[in-house]
C-alpha cells in the first residue's frame, strides 16, 4: 500500500479542449470545487492540450467560459500543459537514466501483427514487451537503421498496486492487468525523446502543482494504477485519488453525444440556469445527508460535502429531476430578477419589448413566472403578449361556440377608457353575460381565445388585465368580429 499526502487540500480539474465543456467534466469539476472548498483549500484548473491537432482555442474558451457560468471560479492562473513538455521530457529522461523506462523500437505493423495473434489465441491484448532487454548493439542496429522508438516504462507483470480509493475503500489491481509496458513518449528519432503521453505528463503535472487529491471519473481507475507506479519510480508526492461514478443514460450506459444535448454550452441555450444545473449535477452520484433538501445551491452543498456520501453505482440522468430544480430556481426569483434574465432571448426571438415599459414587463414575469420550467418557455408564453396572436383551432372553434361573439362584443362595448382593476373587471364580465345571455365559463374561453389565441395561459383576468393597460385588448376583442 503507498502511502499518500493529504494536506494542504490543493485539487484540480483538467480538461482536454478537443471539444466543449461536457456534463461528466463539469461535474468532475462541480465535486472538486465543492471539496475544496469544504476544507479550506484550492480549486485549481490545467488545460491538457497536448493532443495538438484536436486541440483549438475556441474550445479552451468555452471550458472556461461554462465553469465560469456555473460558478466553478478557479483559485490561480490556469496551468497550460503544453507550455510544460520540456519539464515532461526530463522526467522521461530521468526514468531512462534510472532504467525504469526504455526505447522500444517495434515498428506498427509489428505490433498489428502482435495484436492480430493474440486476438486469434484469444487473449487480451497486451504488449509483449519484446524489446525490453534490448543489448546496446541490437539498439545500435536497430538506430542503425533508421528505425524510430517510442519509450516505455517497465511494469512488473508480479506487481500488486494498491490504494485506498475516498469513494470506493481498498482497490488493489494486478500489474499483469495493465497491458504490458506503457508508452510514454510517441514514436521519435532513436536519441530523441517524442511527444509525452498523458499518464507521465498527469503525474508530473500534479505533483509540480501539489495536487493533494485527484478526483475524476471511475474510467480512470486503470490509470491511477499506472500512474502510481510513474510516482513511485520518479520519487514524487502521491496524492488521494477519488473515483466518482459515471453519468449515465436511461438505458444504463455512459452518458454521451449520442444521448443529445451533453454540452454545458448546449443546457445554457435550451434554457437552463446555472444553479439548477449547478445542483443537478452535485446530486449525479451524491447523497445530501438526512435533512437537507435537493434543492440548494453550491455554498449550501460544500458547507456538508464528503465522499462518504458519494456513490459508486453510476448516475442516470434524469430530465424530470432536472426540469423540476430548474422551475424551483426560476419560481425563487423575484419579477425583476426573471425580466432581467428574460430580456436576451425576448430580444433574440425579435419580440419589441423595450417598447413596453419596466414595470408592464416586470408584471409580465410576475404573471408567467410560476409556470416556467425552463427560460425558453419564457418566450412562448410571452409571446402573445409582445405580438398580435394567431388563434389556434381550439380557439377558432371557441369563438365559434353559440353566444361567443355577441358576449366578446357585449364587453368591448363595456370597456371604459380608464385603465381597468382586479374588481371592475370582474364586474365587467358579469355584466357582458347578462346582456348576451350566456354563461361565464362561454365568456371567460372566449376571451382568452381572442386575447392569447389558445386556451391555455395564465391567470385570465391577469392577463386582460396586462393587455388593457397597453390598450391590445381592444385591438385583439375587435378582431373577433366577423368582418376582420
Amino acid at each position: 500500500m503507498v502511502t499518500a499526502i493529504t494536506t494542504p487540500v490543493r485539487v484540480r480539474l483538467a480538461p482536454s479542449p478537443t471539444g466543449t465543456l461536457h456534463i461528466g467534466t463539469a461535474r468532475t469539476a462541480v465535486f472538486n470545487w465543492l471539496f475544496a472548498r469544504r476544507h479550506g483549500g484550492q480549486f485549481l484548473l490545467r488545460i491538457e492540450d497536448t493532443d495538438k491537432e484536436r486541440s483549438k482555442d475556441a474550445f479552451t474558451a468555452n471550458i472556461f467560459e461554462g465553469l465560469q457560468w456555473l460558478g466553478l471560479n478557479w483559485d490561480a492562473e490556469p496551468v497550460i500543459q503544453s507550455a510544460r513538455i520540456a519539464e515532461h521530457r526530463q522526467a522521461i529522461q530521468q526514468l531512462l537514466d534510472s532504467g525504469h523506462a526504455y526505447r522500444c523500437f517495434a515498428s506498427d505493423s509489428e505490433l498489428t501483427a502482435m495484436r492480430e495473434q493474440q486476438a486469434a489465441n484469444k487473449q487480451a491484448p497486451r504488449y509483449d514487451n519484446r524489446h525490453r532487454n534490448l543489448s546496446p548493439a541490437q539498439q545500435q542496429e536497430f538506430s542503425a537503421a533508421g528505425r524510430q522508438a517510442t519509450i516505455r516504462f517497465r511494469i512488473d507483470d508480479q506487481r500488486s498496486i494498491a490504494w485506498r480509493d475516498l469513494v470506493r475503500g481498498e482497490m488493489r489491481w494486478a500489474g499483469a492487468d495493465l497491458g504490458g509496458d506503457m508508452v510514454i513518449a510517441r514514436r521519435a528519432a532513436a536519441d530523441q525523446i517524442g511527444d509525452p503521453l498523458y499518464n507521465l505528463v498527469v503525474v508530473v503535472d500534479d505533483a509540480a502543482m501539489a495536487i493533494s487529491h485527484v478526483i475524476r471519473g471511475e474510467d480512470h481507475i486503470a490509470n491511477t494504477a499506472k500512474q502510481l507506479l510513474l510516482y513511485e519510480a520518479l520519487n514524487l508526492p502521491i496524492p488521494l485519488f477519488a473515483h466518482t461514478p459515471l453519468i449515465l443514460n436511461q438505458e444504463g450506459k455512459k452518458l454521451s453525444k449520442r444521448d443529445g444535448v451533453t454540452s454545458i454550452s448546449d443546457f445554457q441555450a435550451m434554457g437552463y440556469t446555472a444553479p439548477a444545473l449547478a445542483n443537478y449535477m452535485t446530486l449525479l452520484g451524491w447523497s445530501p445527508p438526512e435533512g437537507m433538501a435537493e434543492r440548494f445551491n453550491l455554498e449550501q452543498a460544500a458547507a456538508v460535502f464528503d465522499f462518504d456520501r458519494v456513490n459508486k453505482a453510476g448516475a442516470r440522468f434524469d430530465w424530470d429531476k432536472l426540469n423540476w430544480l430548474n422551475g424551483q430556481v426560476l419560481h425563487e426569483l423575484n419579477s425583476a430578477q426573471l425580466e432581467l434574465q428574460l430580456q436576451p432571448l425576448w430580444q433574440k426571438a425579435n419580440f419589441d419589448y423595450s417598447a413596453k415599459p419596466l414595470a408592464w414587463r416586470q408584471q409580465l414575469c410576475t404573471l408567467i413566472g410560476p409556470s416556467l420550467s425552463l427560460l425558453a418557455d419564457g418566450v412562448e408564453q410571452a409571446k402573445p403578449f409582445f405580438e398580435q396572436p394567431e388563434l389556434s383551432a381550439e380557439a377558432l372553434s371557441q369563438l365559434q361556440t353559440p353566444g361567443a361573439i355577441p358576449a366578446l362584443n357585449a364587453l368591448l362595448d363595456l370597456i371604459p377608457d380608464q385603465v381597468l382593476n382586479h374588481n371592475n373587471a370582474q364586474q365587467l364580465i358579469g355584466q357582458a353575460c347578462e346582456i348576451a345571455g350566456v354563461k361565464k365559463g362561454v365568456l371567460m374561453k372566449s376571451m382568452r381565445a381572442a386575447l392569447l389565441g389558445r386556451l391555455q395561459g395564465p391567470d385570465l383576468i391577469e392577463t386582460w388585465l396586462l393587455l388593457n393597460s397597453s390598450g391590445d385588448d381592444r385591438i385583439r376583442l375587435h378582431q373577433t368580429q366577423p368582418s376582420s
